[in-house]
């Protein structure tokens, strides 16, 4: 686990000696901010509007601030990772492969699978750090309105999870090319490919519409930006990470031994 912890910190710090780290960061949060304000803006508009009807009588409970304010905003914040993930992730292996260190790593007395953990572990910190951040968000609603926390709780948890399979997939992509711009543009294909890959399940028959929506994260995660954590979807995020870390690993051990 030393091991691991190592190849960890030393990632995480790789990570901010890099201008990209603080690119990523801020415009995360800027774009995430200027979503915010926006939401907020337009509830409130919503809500003066139906105020100014006398027979609707007091209308605040009919605005709910989770499916106006919060659903919307991590929505975005999803799409949002989609083009920033990779943009960490693509250094991870490439890198190394690019300064010659790839050698000595694979070399060096620690196996694959420590390899791979320690590189997940390090850019899951920095990408959860940026998800951590966005919370302030969620503050806010709960100390100016009346938001539904378990639902804020579930979200912002369906986020995390969905940028950790992010990560898991872009690792990958940086261990099949040396070239950090390929890297970059095959995760961010492949992150896509998730999004949208649900969208013929409407004209399509089952089970094979059912195997799409099932496939897509958006289908996960937005149940859980509602609210419901049910199994499945734990399961499909966890299947993801350890599935894409496995083949990561695969993708690390071919290299070993060429």
């Amino acid at each position: 686990m030393r091991n691991v912890l190592t190849i960890a910190g030393r990632e995480f710090r790789s990570i901010f000696t890099s201008p990209i780290a603080y690119v990523v960061l801020t415009g995360f949060l800027l774009l995430g901010g200027w979503f915010f304000f926006n939401l907020v803006a337009r509830f409130n508009l919503l809500l003066g509007l139906y105020s100014s009807f006398q027979q609707m009588g007091d209308t605040t409970g009919r605005l709910n601030l989770n499916e106006f304010v919060l659903a919307p905003l991590l929505q975005n914040l999803a799409v949002i990772l989609v083009i920033l993930v990779p943009m960490i992730t693509m250094r991870s292996f490439a890198e190394e492969k690019r300064t010659g260190t790839y050698e000595l790593l694979l070399t060096s007395p620690i196996s694959t699978g420590q390899i791979v953990l320690g590189k997940f572990l390090g850019a899951a910190g920095f990408i959860s750090l940026m998800v951590a951040l966005t919370g302030v968000y969620g503050v806010i609603l709960a100390a100016y309105g009346n938001p539904e926390i378990g639902v804020m709780i579930s979200g912002y948890l369906g986020l995390l999870l969905l940028a950790l399979s992010f990560v898991a997939i872009g690792l990958f992509a940086s261990s099949i090319t040396e070239n950090q711009i390929i890297a970059a543009v095959t995760g961010l294909v492949m992150l896509l490919l998730l999004f949208v890959i649900s969208w013929p399940a409407e004209s399509m028959d089952e089970p094979a519409a059912s195997l799409l929506r099932y496939l897509s994260v958006t289908e996960h995660f937005g149940e859980m930006v509602q609210g419901i954590i049910e199994t499945k979807s734990l399961v499909y995020f966890g299947s993801l990470i350890v599935g894409w870390m496995f083949l990561t690993g695969r993708s690390v051990e071919s290299i070993r031994w060429r």
